[in-house]
């Protein structure tokens, strides 16, 4: 068997996605709740005041709040080992600037901890998962502002208190490396420079992403030494976007080019926050873009002092890098690229490449050597409900069957793998898009891009099959309509 016995399998998601209740219960809005609806060739707006009459899917999203005993229990039916959501910080501090929390938030995921523990599910808690409190973005443009790192950590302090002897997983920042791409400013760090409106497309000003990212960098050190002191049993990880790449030809222009861009994007995070120190090579891409990082005394001591304890990342498809700007491109998770031509893609474009995951996760083991987990991989494809009320989605049964295998392998090949838990296990709201027709789950929501829906869940044909892999533990992966129908 490869997988280890106690291997921790489960599923993903994030508040801002799947709990609604926006403004329920003393919660302030984040980005995410000043964001429109939108679509896969339409942008989402970012509007400064909630406008009447608009669409804003994560004010609703699918009701996990109020239904969340309900979905915990059919997660509990799959089998999970564990479960991995995020933490509302508007939920505890509602502009993220009061100095005692909310009571009623820090309340609501204590019931949801319980819940989970009441069936040996354990929690694995992201504590700021795209979704930093629209008063921090309005007074001091989100993470550009040195300020805001002691406001994440009363946050730290009131969480890790509050759920101590509960939680032993936390991840201080969902894909912290998306914010080397200028969508992650908005997305990743609530940074809305002046005459952003457009989510795709915002007023960029990369300095003020990159100061951004060493506030985030300290602010994570920070988490990681204060968790430790708070409860030895606490383990703390990093999470990145891996946007594994490959040269399109082997041209050495192609070569280099694909090193450079992979470096900033996929591994200049990780260094810092594995390693606890800045890597060199940024030195230059920092020169040669007019970035200068303002480090403050004992800033690289804090780095050094707050190393995380394992890596974690999604992993949903790879691109191609080409040195020819002629090439066309294709689309991805906040990444584009160029089309591979071995490869198919989803309905969104994203390239399908089980193998690369294998790669993915040696290349991750070989530079940091310490426990890893794969905290989201998915298909996110159009679901058709059939008039008898299945939904046979086959098509996500066997990418997940693919990339578990290469899991398996990369096991085999020596990589210390603890868990996986794949995107969006119930429907919920695109982060990019907006949309709720770019389906993930194991389980189906009677949600809508229109807002409209009952909110009812479903299961799918993959609900059982996963269900299967759970219960061996990753040796049964065949999708036979006899045995999950």
């Amino acid at each position: 068997m490869s997988f280890k016995k106690d291997f921790l399998w489960g599923g993903a998601t994030a508040a801002n996605q799947f709990e609604g209740a926006w403004n329920v219960d003393g919660k302030g809005p984040s980005c995410s709740d000043m964001c429109t609806g939108g679509s896969h060739t339409v942008s989402k707006r970012i509007t400064q005041t909630i406008e009447e009459n608009t669409f804003y899917p994560s004010h609703e999203a699918i009701d996990f709040y109020h239904r969340y005993k309900e979905d915990i229990a059919l997660f509990a039916e799959m089998g999970f080992k564990v479960f991995r959501f995020s933490i509302a910080w508007t939920r505890i501090f509602p502009t993220g600037m009061e100095k005692a929390p909310n009571e009623a938030g820090l309340k609501f995921y204590e019931d949801v901890i319980d819940e989970c523990l009441k069936y040996n599910i354990e929690p694995l808690i992201t504590i700021s998962h795209y979704e930093v409190p629209f008063g921090i973005t309005e007074k001091y443009n989100g993470w550009a502002s040195r300020e805001v790192i002691d406001l994440y950590m009363n946050y730290c302090v009131a969480i890790f208190n509050r759920y101590k002897g509960k939680v032993k997983y936390w991840l201080t920042f969902n894909e912290i490396n998306s914010a080397t791409m200028p969508m992650g400013g908005y997305l990743s760090q609530g940074i809305l420079n002046e005459g952003t409106t457009d989510f795709i497309n915002q007023v960029d000003i990369p300095k003020l992403r990159f100061q951004g990212l060493h506030h985030q960098f300290i602010a994570s050190a920070k988490a990681v030494k204060l968790a430790h002191e708070i409860d030895s049993n606490y383990k703390i990880g990093c999470m990145q976007l891996f946007a594994t790449m490959y040269p399109y030809t082997c041209n050495p222009d192609d070569i280099v080019k694909t090193q450079q861009d992979s470096r900033v994007m996929n591994y200049f995070c990780g260094d810092v926050q594995v390693r606890g120190e800045y890597p060199t090579y940024m030195n230059r891409y920092f020169k040669e873009n007019n970035i200068e990082i303002k480090i403050e005394d004992k800033d690289l001591e804090i780095l050094k002092e707050g190393c995380v304890d394992f890596y974690t990342f999604s992993y949903y498809m790879s691109i191609c890098v080409s040195s020819d700007p002629k090439e066309a491109s294709t689309s991805g998770n906040i990444l584009g690229g160029v089309k591979n031509p071995y490869l198919k893609a989803s309905d969104w474009g994203w390239q399908i490449d089980p193998k690369g995951l294998r790669y993915t996760l040696n290349e991750i083991y070989d530079r940091y050597q310490i426990p890893m987990m794969v905290v989201e991989n998915g298909l996110g494809a159009y679901d058709k409900k059939e008039s008898d009320g299945s939904i046979n989605d086959d098509y996500r049964i066997e990418y997940l069957k693919e990339h578990i295998e290469q899991m398996e392998e990369a096991v085999e090949d020596g990589v210390d793998l603890f868990g996986y838990t794949p995107w969006g296990c119930i429907d919920l709201v695109s982060a990019s898009t907006g949309e709720m027709a770019k389906r993930y789950g194991f389980i189906y929501v009677d949600k809508y891009d229109d807002g409209s829906g009952d909110l009812s869940r479903l299961k799918k044909k993959s609900f059982n099959w996963y269900k299967q892999v759970i219960e061996s533990n990753g040796e049964k992966l065949e999708n036979a309509d006899t045995v999950y129908a």
